[in-house]
């Protein structure tokens, strides 16, 4: 039994000393003599069992080819000339014996090798790793707010640092740096012109992160979301209480719900679109009117009812003492921007939008000469219509009497007339105006006040003041009405912007093409969570073109340092504006679900920082929101190093598409 007992143990021990006094020795010598060992017991266990010569004969001969080790382990005359031993070497033992020595050899082969890497999968179809610190220049000891990264914003190859902090102040969840420099408002000689609504961007650009609001959720899906929304989202009671009784809004526990009532909505809105068609029957949602204008939204619920008519409405207001109404129409899903007609132009082509709304916007049409309706008048597509219901239109005591008697004079002067006015059975009426489609009756006037413009430039509008003259009409085919929606859509001639139809259709036909066999396909976006989404560079709209099927809407930007196709983005029936991605967008934090960027942000690079175009790009979109770009692989990397240091996730396809998925990854709040 004892001499049993130290043949079992005795070829593990000496084993197990063998590899210690080898384990300085190269793998790959390592590997065939443990093989070797392995067969060589194989053959020992094999002729225990069946104990003839034959057998015998063939253990021996592969004990004796077996790599020194092993051999030198075991005593082969012993184990030759003693069958019976052989037999006690079970089946169990074996295999516990081949096992250990194979953790063994995995171990000594992950300790001693410096070249293998063992890659592990992503968790799901959304989930990457966080690229290495060492590929960002992090160090493993400094905290997430102040990572170093090799950036390459100026391609100079220099090292920068970045550093991300909290954007600081009591108002920062909802910061807005272009419309919230309290220092250059402060500065102001005046805000009789609603100056201090208009943009006063920060210098340099702010590159800090908005906190989130306490308690945010993802966003409440479409078409859910346009009658309720998380009131931690957007927490602001104030609308709730200044306006209960025009049940524009209500807080019912967790949610901000939409009745869907107005100033001039007092059978709610969808009595008071009917009223308009009756008013006028020639306006058909949705066919001939697609693209609306509503001056002084509200929450939206206008624009937001007429989405079901196939309208497109642009919602603007101005950030004022209606406390976020622009924010909950983006929560809602509506289309929207933070807007005010004082002393610059609207950031819209001339000639764009098929009707304007106006219902208790509180703007004076007739102050300054007549500048806030000119504007309109520039915006407005020849023939289009303006719908204004106001206390003017129907009462007539001394104040609204004297405003109805400004209006008439100066809609006479630039030759818009009426072409139906009407009181509800509720008491709210409203007239509506139609702009004429030639010159001739500008030509026809006693006097040439206002006079006509001259010919107006490209990107004109950014930042351009209002002016106190008639913008010149189209001519030619330009000015005739577009096409009924939806064919005016693939049917439009942007001779505007002298670009022939074969170029027009080959971009429409290309993003058709990428839009359905790459991104709704190929990319890792949820487009089921998607509703709010932003072209940064939008050219002639062909990407919201291909995706228009979809329950989404999409904000077409014409950056103001490329060919300005606005113009043609809403002879197609779609909506968008101009801007300067080296300054922030008037919007809120976290309204978009979507950013696109084709081509684009690699060009920005020579203008300004990209650390500040993403730092914008991390404010508009909304945790869990997706940025998709097209472009360079050198573009892409830069982007994936920067997106990464943001905690976000990111996917590159065919090395030249990325998918950037933001977090809720938030910087350190500082210490008080």
């Amino acid at each position: 039994m004892r001499y049993r007992l130290r043949l079992r143990s005795e070829p593990f021990i000496h084993c197990q000393k063998r590899k210690m006094e080898n384990k300085k020795k190269s793998i790959r010598t390592q590997i065939p003599s443990f093989l070797n060992s392995c067969r060589c017991i194989k053959n020992l266990h094999f002729y225990g069992q069946n104990r003839n010569r034959n057998v015998k004969a063939a253990t021996f001969e592969a004990l004796s080819s077996a790599s020194s080790p092993l051999r030198d382990t075991i005593s082969l005359p012993s184990l030759v000339n003693d069958p019976s031993s052989m037999a006690m070497i079970s089946v169990q033992h074996v295999v516990v014996l081949l096992l250990t020595s194979f953790l063994i050899a995995i171990t000594f082969f992950l300790f001693t090798s410096d070249n293998i890497r063992f890659p592990l999968p992503s968790l799901s179809s959304d989930y990457t790793p966080l690229p290495n610190s060492s590929n960002l220049g992090v160090s493993s000891d400094q905290t997430p707010q102040k990572m170093k990264m090799k950036l390459n914003a100026s391609h100079d190859q220099e090292e920068e640092v970045v550093k991300w902090d909290l954007c600081k102040g009591a108002e920062s969840v909802d910061y807005i740096p272009c419309l919230d420099n309290r220092d250059a408002i402060k500065q102001l000689k005046s805000r009789r012109h609603m100056e201090h609504r208009e943009r006063h961007c920060p210098e340099p650009t702010p590159k800090c992160l908005v906190p989130l609001p306490d308690n945010y959720k993802p966003p409440v899906p479409w078409p859910k979301s346009r009658d309720m929304v998380w009131y931690n989202n957007v927490p602001h009671p104030k609308l709730v209480e200044y306006k209960k009784e025009q049940n524009w809004v209500k807080k019912e526990g967790e949610f901000l719900v939409f009745p869907g009532g107005g100033t001039q909505f007092k059978y709610g809105v969808t009595h008071y679109v009917e009223f308009i068609e009756k008013a006028l029957p020639v306006i058909k949602w949705g066919k001939n009117i697609r693209v609306v204008l509503d001056v002084g939204c509200g929450v939206a619920s206008f624009g937001g009812f007429l989405l079901d008519k196939d309208v497109i409405t642009m919602s603007f207001a101005p950030k004022d003492e209606h406390e976020a109404q622009i924010q909950f129409a983006l929560e809602r899903g509506i289309p929207a921007t933070l807007s005010v007609i004082g002393t610059q132009q609207l950031t819209f082509p001339a000639n764009a939008f098929d009707l304007i709304h106006c219902a208790r916007c509180r703007v004076h049409w007739d102050a300054d000469g007549g500048k806030p309706l000119l504007e309109l008048n520039r915006v407005l597509r020849p023939g289009g219509f303006f719908i204004w219901s106001a206390t003017p239109v129907y009462r007539d005591n001394d104040r609204d009497s004297k405003i109805w008697t400004a209006m008439v004079s100066l809609t006479k002067s630039i030759c818009w007339k009426v072409v139906a006015k009407m009181v509800d059975s509720s008491g709210i009426g409203l007239v509506i105006y139609q702009k004429p489609t030639s010159e001739s009756c500008y030509k026809k006037r006693s006097t040439q006040e206002p006079p006509l413009c001259p010919k107006e430039e490209a990107n004109a509008s950014w930042y351009a003041p209002l002016r106190q003259c008639i913008s010149k009409l189209p001519s030619g085919a330009v000015q005739k009405w577009p096409e009924l929606w939806p064919k005016r859509l693939g049917s439009v001639k942007p001779q505007s912007v002298l670009v022939d139809s074969k170029t027009f259709k080959k971009d429409t036909e290309k993003w058709s093409e990428i839009v359905s066999d790459v991104y709704l396909e190929r990319l890792a976006v949820n487009w089921s969570s998607v509703r709010n989404v932003m072209d940064m560079n939008a050219g002639f709209g062909g990407f919201a073109a291909a995706l228009v099927n979809r329950p989404l809407w999409v904000m077409n930007v014409v950056p103001v340092d490329k060919p300005d196709t606005l113009s043609v983005v809403f002879d197609r029936g779609l909506i968008g504006v101009y801007h300067d991605w080296c300054e922030s967008l008037n919007t809120y934090p976290r309204t978009y679900d979507l950013l696109h960027s084709s081509f684009y942000l690699g060009d920005v690079t020579q203008r300004c920082e990209i650390v500040q175009v993403v730092a914008e790009i991390d404010r508009v979109l909304r945790p869990g929101g997706y940025l998709v770009v097209q472009d360079t692989m050198e573009t892409i990397k830069e982007l994936e190093s920067i997106l990464g240091s943001l905690h976000w996730s990111t996917k590159i396809h065919q090395d030249r598409f990325l998918v950037g998925r933001k977090g809720f990854w938030r910087p350190i709040k500082p210490e008080l």
